[in-house]
């Protein structure tokens, strides 16, 4: 019985194989069909080699490795200075104009996998966005204490026009007399409302130096409703200087709601002269009550941090450094902050601090489950490269080359189905 049941079972397994045989030698193989990825990463690069040209857009299938070049690839900027923000699946890219008419212009990922541009229209120059429901709400300042009147504009993601726009006072918003307020940063504390952290100028025309300040030890967060844009109170702390720093955002809220600030204690005199005595540090502000946590305060005796982006769970991934040079300069060491338990580590596997002349700040990217963040580093030895930071491990590899340019912003990318 028993070996009648092997004998069936090997006549079997014998005729699947030469039916599986004589497919292979009769039937044409058909060639496996390409599918276009469903995301890709977004690069933005300057190409070196030549000043005042445009930023160009590139498509990476991955960042973990390869080289992708400027020459002859990605879609080209209108204009020298872009700035980029994302909502869910629509990447924007601004122009700011330097005091001219700047523009904005929308891309998708279509079914190809390329770029597809949504809208392109001219805009005022704004210097503060960042994305609130389904808008990208901008602020255009003035940098004048005679015409203090700042325009912000919604724009819809929907619509891809500005669904609303408003005009606040600088010089009624700020708390120091003969000084005007000067946005940071646009961030959305809840469903409903923002927050606009800013820092106090004197406003050109006025001082030697416009963006300094007789007011440099106090940090201040003007609420907003949204998408009303109607003025609910101006938070201040006096534990700090002002939050952030020039177009760089200074607060990010966690998982839990809270928000979290950093200052980099950059404030400056007429006289072009650091003149804060608060050190550089991290605060806490309470959402739901808008309020600066005072039994919360992470501070640094000789580190100044001057961008950070968020990997979740408490941490960030930061860039400082030891020595205050500039408002302008960006942190050329990289630490992981985490700041529920107050640390602060030290990144290795980048460049040498002193090696490097450009990184993407806050346009690195960071994944969803919170381990990694990738950052663009530009050496003038070798180049721009795309670096991949271990959060858990503060380590950080080496990955994508772009070979031509100098990364400005790294972003990913989903095609959606309509």
């Amino acid at each position: 019985m028993k070996i009648m049941i092997r004998f069936r079972y090997f006549t079997y397994v014998l005729i699947a194989m030469l039916l599986v045989t004589g497919c292979d030698n009769n039937d044409p193989v058909e060639e496996p069909i390409e599918e276009p990825a469903a995301s890709k990463f977004i690069i933005a690069a300057t190409p070196v080699a030549s000043e005042g040209v445009a930023d160009y857009l590139l498509l990476a299938d991955a960042i973990d490795s390869g080289m992708i070049t400027t020459v002859g690839n990605g879609v080209e900027q209108d204009g020298t200075y872009r700035y980029y923000v994302q909502n869910d699946q629509t990447f924007v890219s601004l122009l700011y104009g330097q005091g001219n008419p700047g523009a904005v212009t929308a891309y998708k990922l279509n079914a190809d996998g390329e770029l597809e541009k949504l809208t392109d229209f001219q805009s005022e120059t704004v210097a503060a966005f960042g994305t609130v429901n389904d808008d990208v709400l901008m602020i255009k300042m003035s940098r004048s204490a005679s015409e203090p009147m700042a325009t912000w504009y919604s724009l819809g993601m929907g619509s891809l026009k500005f669904d609303a726009e408003g005009t606040i006072n600088q010089v009624e918003l700020a708390e120091a007399e003969n000084e005007m307020a000067y946005f940071s940063w646009v961030i959305q504390a809840t469903e409903n409302k923002v927050y606009l952290p800013f820092f106090p100028m004197f406003g050109y025309g006025t001082a030697n130096n416009g963006f300094g300040t007789n007011d440099p030890d106090r940090a201040f967060i003007a609420v907003y409703s949204y998408p009303e844009m109607e003025y609910q109170k101006t938070m201040i702390d006096t534990r700090t200087s002002f939050i952030g720093k020039y177009f760089t955002s200074g607060i990010t809220v966690d998982e839990k709601g809270d928000a979290y600030a950093f200052s980099p204690s950059y404030a400056q005199d007429d006289n072009y002269e650091f003149n804060s005595t608060k050190p550089s540090a991290i605060s806490k502000i309470n959402t739901s009550t808008d309020e600066f946590d005072t039994s919360y305060l992470f501070s640094f005796d000789d580190k100044f941090i001057t961008n950070w982006t968020y990997s979740g769970s408490g941490k960030f991934v930061a860039n400082y450094t030891d020595v205050l040079t500039s408002p302008w300069a960006f942190g050329d060491k990289f630490a992981i902050i985490d700041v529920y338990n107050k640390t602060l580590t030290d990144v290795t596997g980048t460049p040498a601090a002193d090696e490097i002349s450009s990184i993407t700040g806050r346009n690195s990217y960071a994944t969803k489950d919170g381990k990694y963040v990738y950052v663009g580093i530009t050496t003038d030895n070798e180049g721009s490269y795309v670096y991949k930071i271990d959060v858990a491990n503060a380590k950080a590899s080496r990955g994508l080359k772009v070979e031509g340019g100098i990364i400005k912003a790294i972003h990913k990318i989903e095609h959606v189905e309509e």
